[in-house]
């Protein structure tokens, strides 16, 4: 198999997980990841595994509701894409497809090569198919994070990881109630951001739980996600969801970020706890309802009056 990233600089291993970079990779050549490709994974893919979102416009207030995949095929549904506000998420795609596990697990043999020591576990990828000047709104995530770009052109903004960007109250708050796109922006945050206009064949990687947002360009973009967890990054979200825990429930203000020590085990006890009694499920967000169709490039409210 074809090595996945095109080379790697000594400047580039030493920038993963500090700063933001962006490095060369072959994915856009694959078959896999053609249109066609595309169309005949849409086709089969299971409802349980992808998200599809309509979003508002670029500069515009937020909006952001859920749908589902009707009568319609792969091809219509990219092109249905092309021509709306839209993205549509095939999460998980190596549990989908084999060819894809694949895929994901070369990724992961290279990044073992030229990163010794990452030591990543539960990597996941899935893939983003979103509609010109489609917008990802200001967030920030829990695992370690990569954008591959394949199709398209849109431009990617990543902030620093310290207020008045991110706050610990705002990763408490993610780790609790798994929600990430809440976040207060403003438009001045740019000015800090480290901006980057991704075209196909790059990937962008950025510090663990940099707040960051997208826009596409004028054009249809294709991009890869990819998420992974190492044992740093799970004992810092053991430490999220326990400070949120006792700040937002118990009503303590967490003094410590410690990711080891007597007060960090006291702390992975006390979220172990909640995650086994069931209680910590409780708080997480429900999934959205979905509340329109994409029916052959028409948005169908989910009770099957057309949509104004």
């Amino acid at each position: 198999m074809q090595p996945v990233f095109e080379s790697w600089t000594a400047e580039e291993r030493t920038a993963w997980g500090s700063r933001p970079c962006v490095l060369r990779h072959r994915l856009h050549e694959q078959p896999l990841f053609s249109l066609d490709g595309l169309a005949a994974l849409i086709d089969a893919y299971p409802k349980e595994h992808y998200s599809l979102i309509h979003m508002g416009a670029q500069g515009g207030r937020r909006f952001w509701r859920e749908g589902e995949l009707g009568d319609i095929n792969g091809r219509e549904t990219i092109d249905a894409i092309a021509g709306g506000r839209m993205w549509l998420n095939l999460r998980r795609v190596m549990l989908v497809d084999p060819r894809y596990r694949a895929v994901l697990e070369g990724i992961f043999a290279e990044l073992d090569g030229y990163l010794p020591g990452l030591g990543a576990f539960e990597p996941s990828i899935g893939i983003l198919i979103s509609s010109p000047n489609a917008q990802v709104y200001y967030h920030a995530d829990l695992p370690g994070q990569a954008l591959w770009q394949v199709h398209g052109r849109k431009r990617l903004y990543v902030y620093p990881v310290e207020p008045p960007f991110l706050a610990p109250e705002q990763l408490e708050d993610i780790a609790l109630y798994g929600i990430e796109v809440d976040m207060a922006y403003e438009p001045g945050f740019d000015e800090g951001a480290f901006v980057h206009e991704l075209v196909p064949g790059e990937m962008a990687h950025w510090p663990l739980n940099a707040p960051h947002r997208i826009e596409n360009l004028d054009c249809l973009n294709v991009s890869m996600t990819m998420e992974y967890w190492t044992d740093d990054i799970r004992r810092r979200h053991m430490l999220n969801v326990a400070n949120g825990i006792l700040r937002r429930h118990m009503h303590v203000a967490p003094r410590s970020r410690a990711t080891s020590g007597p007060a960090f085990l006291a702390k992975a006890a006390l979220q172990a706890g909640a995650r086994r009694s069931g209680w910590l499920d409780g708080l997480r967000a429900k999934r959205r309802l979905i509340e329109f169709r994409l029916d052959r490039g028409a948005l169908v409210p989910a009770s099957g009056e057309k949509a104004a």
